[in-house]
């Protein structure tokens, strides 16, 4: 469904909603537009599109974009900065998920 025919209530808190624009985003973070359409061009995320085809974003993905921008601030050439901001998520949810496997297998988790 385009971003601009998702029902706003009840999205208010979510996360993934694309409720930023680019220049909105851009704003937001003090980043240019071009530096974010060179983040998703490396595939670190990918906007929604409205039905006239313009680019929005959710909070998810400007943090992520900030992070990647933190690294490039530091140094780090944009792809560079894109695979480690990857990884840093890949390597997150690695975690979250042998937490909870070891509370499972630890019997600690109640629905066991």
């Amino acid at each position: 469904m385009p971003a601009e025919n998702i029902p706003v209530a009840g999205n208010l808190d979510d996360d993934d909603y694309p409720a930023y624009t680019m220049g909105r985003a851009a704003d937001v973070l003090g980043i240019t537009p071009a530096f974010l359409r060179a983040v998703g061009e490396t595939g670190l995320i990918t906007p929604r599109r409205s039905e006239g085809g313009h680019r929005r974003y959710s909070r998810r993905q400007l943090r992520i974009a900030a992070r990647a921008r933190e690294l490039v601030d530091q140094g780090t050439p944009i792809e560079a900065a894109c695979r480690i901001v990857s990884l840093e998520d890949q390597l997150d949810d690695a975690l979250r998920l042998n937490r909870d496997m070891r509370r499972r297998l630890d019997g600690h988790d109640p629905d066991t």
